[in-house]
């Protein structure tokens, strides 16, 4: 997942930045339905889109709330001048579900100046663990926009 979105806070371009998370950052995640409470933490309803052939909610749904969920941990942790991209993720699919509330919840275990490691679980509303990942996502500078010119 490659984020590199300005913000539009005016906050401190060498200060994290901080508050809520997205409601929704593009067409997948809103097609998706993913739902942030927090950074670290995104909601699904699993609805009949999401279910796959065999009639089990699709991993597709699932990975990629696990991938927005550490992009929006990470996200949070960094500058104004910075960006990030998703290195690799490992996830183990342990159950699933049909119908219900999924969450995602995301832990940052290290990050430095190049890259970021970080965990997710997804729980369905009942409790059950569907879903472990780990990840890793690399940490660059931002490139500067080309202004464009209106006399084109």
């Amino acid at each position: 997942m490659l984020r590199g979105a300005a913000d539009s806070d005016g906050a401190n371009s060498s200060e994290p930045r901080r508050g809520a998370g997205p409601r929704s950052l593009d067409g997948v995640s809103s097609f998706m339905g993913l739902r942030w409470e927090d950074p670290q933490t995104v909601r699904l309803r699993i609805r009949p889109e999401l279910i796959n052939g065999g009639g089990l909610l699709s991993g597709v749904a699932t990975y990629a709330m696990v991938d927005y969920c550490m992009g929006s941990t990470l996200w949070a942790q960094t500058t104004q001048d910075e960006r990030i991209a998703t290195i690799s993720i490992a996830i183990n699919y342990v159950q699933t579900a049909v119908e219900g509330e999924i969450v995602c919840r995301t832990t940052l275990d290290r990050r430095n100046r190049s890259s970021a490691v970080m965990r997710s679980e997804v729980q369905h509303e009942d409790g059950r663990l569907l879903v472990s990942a780990i990840g890793s996502y690399t940490i660059f500078p931002a490139r500067k926009r080309p202004t464009i010119s209106a006399e084109r």
